[in-house]
């Protein structure tokens, strides 16, 4: 919202700074005196404000981002660290707590840049921010299909935003919820 105003009020400075000059251009490329629209008479007479270039606007500061939070040269991929926990998988490796920071990758998660690379995928659109780490909501009717008994928390920072989330693989809810969450989570299909 600040941003879409700061653009509003900038922008036609910018016009009219390219505007005026060109207006009050006089010389060989004029063609005769330009009528002024100051007024002759009257208590406005004496104040003539001095017609010259604008100054041309600034970049617009890191607060008016739309609150996204980021500044110059800071990306939302730099901004995310997560620990993730998995218990009974089943898998040999999955098992454990993993450590996992992107841009530049690093940390312990055995598959770092894939997990990486998903989240960046999911980040990329509105529906895979808001949906990506949300909890099944109570009352959802989900298939009664027991995917296993492995778990995970995922805790720490993930586009800026904090994360604290469990998965399981419970019931068809729950499963497809940690499939899409692969490769951050083992896959145990």
């Amino acid at each position: 919202m600040l941003r879409r105003l700061a653009l509003t009020a900038v922008v036609p400075l910018a016009v009219l700074a390219t505007a005026v000059p060109a207006a009050t251009a006089s010389g060989a490329a004029s063609s005769g005196p330009v009528p002024s629209v100051a007024p002759t008479s009257g208590p406005f007479a004496a104040a003539r404000p001095a017609l010259g270039p604008l100054p041309m606007p600034l970049p617009l500061p890191g607060f008016l981002d739309d609150g996204e939070g980021t500044g110059a040269g800071e990306t939302d991929e730099a901004r995310t660290r997560l620990t993730v926990s998995v218990e009974n998988t089943g898998v040999p490796g999955a098992d454990g707590t993993f450590e996992l920071e992107c841009g530049p990758t690093g940390g312990t998660h055995p598959e770092g840049q894939a997990a990486c690379d998903r989240l960046a995928e999911a980040g990329a659109t509105r529906a895979g921010r808001q949906e990506l780490f949300r909890e099944t909501p109570e009352g959802t009717t989900c298939t009664m299909i027991h995917g296993g008994d492995a778990t995970a928390r995922i805790v720490g920072t993930w586009e800026g935003r904090a994360v604290d989330t469990t998965a399981s693989r419970r019931d068809g809810c729950e499963i497809a919820r940690w499939n899409s969450l692969v490769p951050v989570l083992p896959d145990v299909r």
